[in-house]
């Protein structure tokens, strides 16, 4: 009789414990969703911002590399327009040159 006693004992605490664990097992299932959907949108949200900040450093690296284009091409005027006058100049002295190697010629040529 205590052999069968305990034998029932044990299948009620086997019954109460596999009951527990099920109960215990869909707790944490639950918890599980309820704590993962803060995480979740938090995490969202931060994607959003991450992505809209690299959205906006995209546009400035676009407008950076279009004011670099606008500075390149000034910058090629600037140095083909000097390039220009200097050559201009170097002309102009040269007839400025010749111009006073003729004064001085025709001045030679004069009677004193």
């Amino acid at each position: 009789e205590l052999w069968i006693s305990l034998e029932e004992h044990q299948d009620a605490l086997e019954l109460i414990m596999s009951k527990y664990r099920k109960q215990m097992l869909q707790l944490l299932q639950g918890r599980r969703g309820e704590d993962a959907e803060p995480v979740l949108k938090v995490h969202q949200a931060n994607s959003l911002e991450i992505e809209s900040q690299i959205d906006r450093i995209c546009e400035m690296g676009e407008v950076m590399r279009k004011a670099i284009q606008v500075d390149d091409d000034q910058f090629f005027k600037v140095q083909e327009k000097l390039a220009q006058l200097e050559l201009e100049n170097k002309e102009l002295r040269e007839l400025l040159s010749i111009s006073k190697e003729s004064f001085e010629v025709g001045r030679e040529d004069l009677p004193d």
